[in-house]
């Protein structure tokens, strides 16, 4: 896929930088690049060759959320109506979710190296980033209700497992903007900084993930960690956590981890992660309805 919204560049240690690149508009959100991210973080999870990937934007800003003026005239959100016809509502995807769920599904590390302002999808589409760092003074907003809409981008299922209910409330229904300082003292954000130092911390957070890791345990922990707390008994994250360390020690990168601490060496970890199933039945994916 040709990509004209964002850029990609895969380094040599491994980490793959994603950038929104439409300076000129502040890296407003389109269906474009809607699709382009979607291809980005799936191709990203099959590359053997990425170990983790660092999503920017270009210019001063993150960014600024949904593009206002779409190319085409048509609707912001892509539901133009025929003839005044509801589409079904089972066809409906709104293109921020369709990016969220691209990234929790990606089985690498994922950061957001929030470089400026971040507003509406241009927060939302961070939630499922397992990290965010941020700038100083970014101005930050899930301003949803002052423009008559609901949050999207699955924002509704990540934001309180981020930083609990009663922010969540606090900022969606105010749709207020606030400060980065704000956001780090909530849990939003891993860690401020000034903004010509955002991007290298970032990759200095995925260095330090990948420097020593199983890309294996590193994609499984990934799914145990957001999965798993939505299980409604101990015994059922038993269950998994049981399964999995048997598999990955016994077939996958546990083969030579153990080995290798014993014989004092790096450990050997060759597994194609393309060879570890992405689904299993304790984690079934409902259907979208």
């Amino acid at each position: 896929m040709e990509y004209q919204h964002i850029h990609t560049a895969l380094a040599e240690d491994g980490i793959l930088t994603v950038t929104l690149n439409r300076p000129d508009r502040l890296n407003a959100f389109t269906l474009r690049m809607k699709d382009e991210l979607v291809h980005a973080f799936g191709e990203a999870s099959k590359d053997n060759r990425v170990r983790a990937v660092v999503v920017t934007g270009s210019g001063r800003v993150f960014c600024a959320g949904m593009e206002m003026e779409p190319e085409d005239g048509g609707n912001l959100f892509g539901y133009d109506r025929a003839d005044s016809e509801e589409p079904p509502l089972e066809v409906i995807r709104d293109s921020g979710g369709e990016v969220s769920l691209a990234i929790f599904e990606c089985r690498k590390p994922v950061i957001a190296a929030i470089n400026g302002a971040a507003v509406g999808v241009g927060i939302t589409m961070t939630l499922p980033m397992d990290f965010r760092v941020v700038a100083e003074g970014a101005k930050i907003g899930f301003v949803f209700s002052q423009r008559g809409i609901t949050p999207e981008a699955c924002s509704t299922w990540f934001l309180p497992r981020l930083v609990g209910m009663q922010q969540a409330f606090e900022w969606v229904y105010s749709g207020d903007i606030f400060l980065a300082e704000e956001g780090l003292n909530a849990g939003l954000f891993r860690s401020v900084h000034p903004r010509d130092e955002v991007l290298e911390a970032a990759y200095g957070l995925a260095r330090k993930l990948i420097a020593k890791s199983s890309p294996v345990s590193v994609a499984l922990a990934k799914q145990m960690l957001w999965r798993n707390p939505n299980f409604d008994h101990p015994m059922q994250a038993h269950a998994v956590e049981s399964r999995l360390i048997y598999r990955s020690s016994e077939y996958w990168d546990g083969k030579d981890g153990f080995k290798a601490f014993l014989e004092k060496r790096d450990p050997v970890f060759d597994t194609d992660l393309n060879s570890v199933p992405t689904q299993f039945d304790f984690w079934p994916e409902p259907p979208l309805r």
